[in-house]
């Protein structure tokens, strides 16, 4: 006999019957199974580049400048965050639209998992390419020092059209958010908890 006791299940009568159309419907969130499976290779590339990263960084520790040394490790960090956005897409998407991965009590769940849904997901992937979107922009001022030169990597204009698409994806997370504040309090009114 096992100390485990078995959750309760979500459905206390029969489940309803559903019609052949609309199981069709409902089962096509299956077909976004494999578009997970191919994020889940992309990470697996961004571990790779990670890596072969991380050995130039210490081959060539003695020789680089410390700019140089900032500039890869800021390479590695950017990588390090698309890798933890490619998480919050495959894991709450995954979660959200296909099925739940009943991760409840498990030691490794992530805490923010227990409350995504679509809002909370779009408003998280906002700021995830906020902040990546800063890290590159960190680096281009870091190497802007560089402008004019034949060394610089960008021109004037690049660096002005980064910022300014910096500025859009911040005016763009602003926007989901407060939409998804004005939904929410329409929410609760229709509730009758003002």
């Amino acid at each position: 006999m096992t100390s485990e006791r078995k959750a309760p299940s979500a459905h206390a009568g029969p489940r309803p019957k559903i019609g052949p159309f609309a199981q069709l419907i409902f089962g096509s969130r299956w077909l976004q199974v494999p578009l997970y499976v191919g994020l889940i290779v992309a990470q697996g590339v961004y571990v790779l580049l990670f890596l072969k990263e991380l050995w130039h960084l210490v081959a060539h520790s003695f020789d680089a400048s410390e700019q140089q040394i900032m500039l890869v490790v800021l390479g590695l960090i950017d990588v390090v965050m698309i890798s933890n956005l490619l998480v919050m897409v495959i894991v709450g998407g995954y979660e959200t639209f296909v099925s739940r991965l009943n991760l409840n009590g498990h030691p490794d769940e992530p805490e923010w998992l227990s409350h995504v849904n679509a809002s909370v997901l779009k408003i998280k992937l906002a700021m995830a390419i906020i902040g990546i979107s800063s890290i590159s922009l960190l680096r281009t001022f870091i190497e802007a020092g560089n402008l004019g030169t034949t060394r610089s990597n960008f021109t004037e204009s690049g660096v002005m059209w980064q910022v300014l698409i910096h500025l859009t994806f911040i005016i763009s997370a602003i926007g989901i958010a407060w939409v998804d504040r004005l939904s929410e309090s329409g929410h609760r009114k229709e509730n009758g908890h003002a």
